[in-house]
């Protein structure tokens, strides 16, 4: 028969790592699936390698992977995944069958039934002397009472929170499934981390519906900090409110139930009939705010006791509702805010911190939550700049802390953006990043002045250059010669100071002096100017004309072209 390996994800909590077990152990006694084991992917003993371990040590090469959670989130979708792979390279030929998570099912909802009952039956409410039931999984005095309290009782309903839509989507179908049928007042979702509404958050909408008594049901399978966390905010609430009845239901735990529908998940899993809920995964559909998740690579957590060749440890002060923080840097454009990308806007509208450049669409600012942390990162010419090393260390440190950080840049972050420099710092500090183009100033800006920088018969080839170092400079990397012999478009970036050098050493080489140039400043703003010249004039030009950064130089036959673009 197929082996069957329980994945759990970890906790610090010796009860939730002894509830863990102790459902191991259930499953294993009833018989009717061959050989259990159970490990953790991280924090908690025994790691999944062992579990894995032991089963092909006694013959197993066909495994039923199950994970021990309650919605979709990362965990499911991609960490304990990714795990199994590990598992796989480190026994060849060893294969598995996934099962789906646990919840929504009828008997998790009537085991919530239960706890909530016990709750009610229990005389101590959560702000006095002892913060909730303690009769989890015992047989519940005093039923009948309960179910007459019901229609004068709400209920909290509170998940962990991810920060996957479609997980926390489960906790709110979850609660209205409760709710039907039950007689209860009205089931509130909520979440302990990471999403909204927060405890105090459900608690006080009750209070103001005319809740006189309410149950906070933790969504939760095992004891740990963050359930730890309900019960204290829930105490701190009814503290506050003493006109109010609120209690704490004990979370499902070990139970009959638990295993009955382990067994069950064990044996769609061995038919091929999962059901997996795909249509609203945010790893897989572009949703709004997490634009960020869409493709993303899964890797395994790597747990204290896997020798794995470096330890990924977490400090968890957040509870570990995680989803790890990254890290996008994104291209806004050339100035306009409606010229970002939509994967640009989406990343930008998921994201806890922006790190922002003063090129960047500011405008773009003014819609972000006002939770959202702006960084500001100034890069003015001769003026306020941050390091670029500061700029890395701070997406490194926001991401490590988990949040989802957004490195907005003006133009493309790959032309002259240093773009990459950030995600090779990110990529070096195990930071996972992303890089969204963007539309450059190098084609945009000739664009809205009605210039192409190619066209048919006209110019087959341009060419993008800094400017920001002069002709000459021993750290330029440019071949003036080589420029000046060519025949199409040259496109100059960062050239305000250095524009009448380089069009003299253009022309020393051999460029036309007749050749047509246009100056575009600000370009897709309200006050954008095009100012015309020939090569042998701009500098002198852009001086009297007072052209001032940001600043893109069009140079080539192209300019002389009928154009729709405005000019001074």
């Amino acid at each position: 028969m197929t082996g069957l390996v329980i994945v759990g994800h970890g906790t610090r909590s010796a009860a939730g790592v002894d509830q863990f077990a102790g459902l191991v152990e259930r499953v294993r006694r009833r018989g009717d699936v061959g050989d259990v084991e159970g490990g953790f992917i991280e924090l908690s003993r025994p790691p999944l390698t062992d579990a894995v371990g032991a089963l092909v040590a006694r013959g197993h090469r066909a495994l039923v992977a199950l994970p021990l959670v309650l919605t979709a989130a990362g965990h499911g979708k991609g960490d304990i995944p990714a795990a199994m792979t590990r598992e796989q390279e480190r026994h060849p030929g060893l294969t598995y069958r996934y099962g789906r998570p646990l919840g929504p099912h009828p008997l998790l909802h009537d085991a919530l039934e239960e706890r909530i009952d016990a709750a009610l039956a229990d005389a101590a409410p959560a702000g006095a002397d002892r913060a909730g039931s303690t009769l989890a999984g015992a047989d519940r005095a005093g039923s009948a009472l309960a179910g007459a309290d019901r229609a004068g009782t709400w209920v909290a309903l509170i998940g962990r929170g991810s920060t996957d839509p479609d997980a926390n989507a489960e906790v709110a179908k979850v609660a209205r499934l409760l709710w039907e049928g039950r007689g209860y007042a009205g089931v509130e979702p909520g979440f302990v981390s990471l999403a909204s509404p927060s405890v105090p958050e459900v608690l006080e909408r009750l209070r103001r519906l005319g809740a006189r008594r309410i149950v906070v049901a933790p969504y939760f399978l095992f004891a740990g900090v963050l359930p730890d966390r309900i019960v204290a905010q829930s105490a701190e609430f009814a503290t506050a409110h003493p006109d109010l009845d609120v209690r704490v239901a004990e979370v499902i735990g070990d139970c009959d139930a638990l295993a009955d529908l382990v067994r069950e998940r064990y044996a769609e899993a061995l038919g091929g009939d999962i059901r997996m809920n795909c249509d609203t995964c945010a790893y897989r559909v572009l949703m709004p705010g997490f634009a960020d998740k869409v493709g993303r690579p899964q890797r395994p957590h790597d747990h204290p006791d896997d020798p794995v060749g470096h330890h990924h440890h977490h400090g968890h002060d957040h509870g570990h509702a995680h989803d790890h923080g990254s890290v996008a840097v994104v291209g806004g454009g050339p100035g306009p805010d409606d010229l970002i990308t939509v994967r640009g806007k989406a990343l930008l509208d998921a994201a806890d911190v922006v790190v922002v450049d003063r090129l960047a669409p500011q405008g773009l600012l003014a819609g972000l939550r006002p939770d959202v942390l702006v960084v500001d990162a100034a890069k003015v010419p001769r003026g306020p700049s941050m390091a670029q090393e500061a700029i890395n260390a701070a997406l490194v440190s926001h991401a490590r802390a988990g949040r989802r950080v957004v490195r907005l840049k003006g133009g493309d972050p790959y032309v002259f953006g240093r773009g990459h420099e950030e995600v090779q710092a990110c990529a070096a500090a195990g930071v996972p990043v992303t890089v969204v183009p963007g539309v450059s100033s190098a084609f945009a800006a000739p664009a809205l002045a009605g210039v192409p920088v190619t066209h048919r018969g006209v110019a087959h080839d341009v060419t993008v250059v800094s400017g920001h170092l002069p002709p000459g400079h021993p750290d330029s990397l440019v071949d003036w010669a080589a420029l000046a012999r060519a025949r199409g478009t040259v496109v100059l970036l960062m050239a305000v100071d250095t524009i009448a050098k380089i069009a003299s050493m253009l022309i020393e080489h051999g460029r036309a002096p007749e050749t047509p140039v246009l100056a575009v400043q600000d370009a897709g703003q309200a006050d954008q100017r095009s100012v015309p010249a020939r090569l042998d004039e701009i500098g002198a030009v852009a001086a009297r004309e007072d052209i001032r950064p940001p600043a893109v130089f069009v140079l080539g036959p192209v300019v002389a072209l009928p154009t729709t673009g405005p000019t001074v």
